[in-house]
């Protein structure tokens, strides 16, 4: 099967659908025709603006027309790219481009409150889209050159994401255009973009799940819907207004829109498939979101940024009585697509069937930017002997990565867990902060809770448990925890009307306890 780039899974569309709607940012509407030009014209400007080969292109834009046109113009250049968030401090975007080796970086209105002094230290060419200066890329510039495409090396990286790392710098992952080829050859399977279809594109491209919002409805003729921060915090209406056929977001913004009340009987009614990741989906989520969306079907997904995105996409049975009731009351995640390969192990590194989700295969990226990063996140399995990669032999396809997310086999289904390094510990005891919190969701007044660690004065950690929806009495809580282990249970609970979230509707844990602290 012959691998095909990133660009490709739009420029085929393009030829296909000429006249289809590609792009909506507000109310700037774009064809396939009228993208593609843009897109032609600003790769030509991208070479003009750099005197020499260009294979790192930096975009400091946030959901942003032209951000969209450069992310495009990129990729037909052959060039890898790089997304930042204009949200970070300016330093963290400069350690991102000096760590890449940017060699160019697309800046316009959405770049923040740091573009100034990122421009003044970036030390690489800088393409000024700013204001209206863009638009002139939306006609044809006779004396602009536009270059051939170039047809990437499927080993060549299309996008590096750079995501947390515990050295308190980022981590640089690059995923190559044969990573991304064997994602979306999955994703057209399963998620069932077309011609007609309206996706919603609800992340920064800094994050990973910009690539299946994209290049999934770019993949199959249709428009990439993009929703700004108040879109993403009031769905209901945006999908309405829009019209949309494809939603995909984390699971956070069903409690905002049940918490604002916009989820009422029947009100998404062109909502044809919604697909959650990120964090875990539960049963009462989809009961909320199918009671509104009632054409919907429900994919819950998961994926880390080092394996192209996702890796499971299970569809939730329409009928509740056919659903999976799983130990922790999330819904499955599902298998791992068949083309890739996984293994489950325990803490001591034995083959289990509740651990650390381990895979290879195609979508697994070939290691971290930085070589170092990759000492410890890696396995080799032999004949059932696990080695963990320690950096002194060269990093191999067959080498599994370790993803970090524990899963356990219930029922024939594969379910998510929570992180492994959210086990903390308690006492000297291994807790994991996802059982406290499924004890807490089980009552049905309660939408979401979150259980956090503090620092204790002994030198010891606090549990406390912050929740949303109805405020319960303190026996009320203290029942919903009595059957786990003393040193389980909360010191505190905290009802909430709102949790603070990231950029990209995930709970923000950190601002929650800093919140909570006074900080």
């Amino acid at each position: 099967m012959t691998t095909r780039s990133l660009f490709d899974w739009f420029h085929a569309s393009a030829r296909a659908y000429p006249d289809n709607v590609a792009l909506e940012v507000g109310a700037e509407i774009y064809t396939y025709r009228e993208l593609l030009g843009a897109v032609e014209q600003v790769s030509g400007a991208m070479l003009a603006a750099h005197d020499g080969t260009l294979k790192r292109i930096g975009l400091l834009t946030a959901r942003s027309t032209p951000g969209y046109i450069s992310y495009l113009a990129a990729l037909r250049l052959g060039a890898t790219v790089v997304p930042m968030n204009p949200a970070n401090p300016a330093s963290r975007n400069l350690g991102i481009t000096a760590e890449a080796g940017l060699d160019l970086t697309m800046v316009d209105d959405s770049a923040g409150d740091g573009a100034a002094e990122y421009r003044a230290n970036a030390g690489v060419d800088i393409l000024d889209l700013t204001g209206d200066g863009w638009k002139r890329y939306l006609t044809t510039d006779p004396d602009l050159v536009v270059p051939e495409i170039v047809e990437p090396h499927p080993d060549d990286p299309a996008y590096l994401i750079c995501t947390s790392g515990t050295t308190g710098r980022p981590k640089g992952v690059p995923i190559t255009n044969g990573n991304v080829h064997g994602f979306l050859s999955e994703v057209a399977k399963r998620y069932r973009f077309g011609p007609t279809s309206r996706g919603a594109q609800t992340f920064e491209l800094s994050f990973d799940g910009h690539a299946l919002a994209m290049f999934g409805t770019w993949g199959g003729g249709g428009a990439v819907v993009v929703a700004q921060r108040h879109d993403v915090l009031a769905p209901v209406k945006f999908i309405n207004k829009k019209r949309l056929t494809h939603w995909m977001s984390v699971p956070s913004l069903i409690w905002f829109a049940k918490r604002l009340r916009a989820l009422g009987p029947g009100s998404m009614p062109t909502l044809e498939l919604s697909s959650f990741g990120g964090e875990a989906l539960t049963v009462e989520h989809v009961k909320a979101w199918t009671t509104a969306a009632t054409n919907t079907a429900v994919i819950n997904c998961y994926g880390p940024s080092e394996c192209a995105c996702i890796v499971t996409a299970y569809e939730v049975p329409a009928d509740p009585a056919d659903r999976v009731e799983t130990s922790n009351g999330s819904l499955p995640i599902g298998d791992v697509f068949p083309r890739l390969e996984y293994a489950l192990l325990d803490e001591d590194l034995r083959p289990s069937d509740d651990g650390e989700l381990c895979i290879r295969g195609d979508q697994r990226f070939p290691g971290y930017l930085d070589p170092a990063d990759n000492i410890g996140r890696f396995v080799s399995i032999e004949d059932g002997q696990v080695t963990v990669y320690d950096g002194s032999v060269p990093l191999t396809a067959r080498h599994w990565y370790r993803t970090g997310d524990r899963i356990r086999r219930e029922n024939g289904e594969l379910v998510h867990q929570g992180r492994v390094d959210h086990q903390v510990k308690v006492l000297g005891n291994r807790v994991e902060l996802g059982e406290i919190e499924s004890s807490l969701r089980r009552h049905a007044g309660i939408s979401e809770a979150v259980v956090v660690t503090v620092p204790a004065s002994d030198g010891e950690v606090d549990l406390h448990a912050f929740y949303l929806g109805e405020e319960l009495s303190e026996d009320e809580l203290v029942a919903l925890v009595s059957d786990l282990p003393k040193y389980m249970r909360p010191r505190g609970f905290h009802h909430r009307d709102g949790f603070p979230v990231t950029d990209n509707g995930k709970v923000d844990r950190r601002k929650l306890v800093d919140a909570f602290l006074g900080r």
